[in-house]
């Protein structure tokens, strides 16, 4: 357990600042997605100002730790961390969704920096983030791929192919953060398709299995710096979360999966 007590405030007030940014990106009678933003901030906010390497000077260094966000749909939460990091400056936050603006409603690598891939299409980021990871592997680049799973994301077949995979050409570069905040679009995600036992689940792929709380920056931490230490397969860690964590009337309720 790390016994950081600044370093843990100071990461739990930045979560803070990403998720008043999405909320002021997203302005007032604009669709998007709250929920799911919040739920991840914690974890956001960990990789991007403990565990990750990376210079938004120089957002393609070769020597990079890479970031994929699977779960697309809350970009507004990824585009919050990149202006707090200095990849661009947090006024144009407010440009979101705009017409001409970069920072669209899914993220695109061909238009803003510190995006790695251009995901949403759900299924499909744990897929891209082995193969890069595997890529690096071939180059002896000594980094990581961290790629951030929806609950409602692992239903989706693709994610169990990547995850087999995984495990048999023995990614220890690779480690998938799953949000298990309980809700997806259309309700409950135990009532829509059941993937519970997660945990039994990715053990039986070949995975190495954290289950944490997903709001406790103590245990986000430790789980990062654990993940870097397993050898021989990837690392998953299953975060419990509150969707819409943060903001008292959108906990917990599906009708701010999308904002609406």
């Amino acid at each position: 357990m790390i016994d950081n007590k600044e370093l843990i405030h100071d990461l739990k007030e930045k979560a803070k600042v990403l998720r008043r940014d999405v909320v002021l990106s997203m302005g007032v009678g604009v669709a998007g997605h709250l929920g799911g933003s919040c739920s991840s901030a914690d974890i956001v906010a960990a990789l991007y100002f403990y565990k990750m390497k990376y210079d938004p000077q120089n957002p393609r260094m070769e020597d990079r730790d890479r970031f994929l966000l699977s779960k697309g749909h809350v970009a507004i939460l990824q585009y919050a961390a990149l202006a707090e990091a200095g990849y661009f400056p947090k006024e144009d936050l407010k440009t979101v969704k705009a017409i001409g603006s970069y920072l669209q409603g899914h993220p695109d690598r061909l238009k803003t920096p510190g995006i790695e891939a251009g995901t949403g299409s759900l299924g499909q980021g744990l897929s891209i983030g082995l193969g890069m990871a595997l890529g690096m592997k071939l180059d002896k680049i000594q980094r990581k791929v961290y790629v951030l799973i929806g609950d409602g994301e692992v239903e989706e077949g693709q994610i169990w192919e990547a995850a087999m995979a995984a495990s048999h050409y023995k990614t220890d570069n690779l480690i998938a953060i799953v949000d298990r905040n309980g809700l997806q679009a259309n309700g409950k995600t135990a009532d829509r398709m059941n993937s519970a036992p997660m945990e039994e689940k990715w053990k039986s792929f070949g995975w190495h299995v954290i289950e944490i709380d997903g709001h406790s920056m103590e245990e986000i931490v430790d789980a990062l710096d654990i993940a870097d230490l397993v050898k021989n397969k990837p690392t998953v860690i299953i975060a419990d979360t509150v969707k819409g964590k943060g903001i008292s009337f959108a906990e917990n309720v599906v009708a701010f999966t999308t904002g609406r």
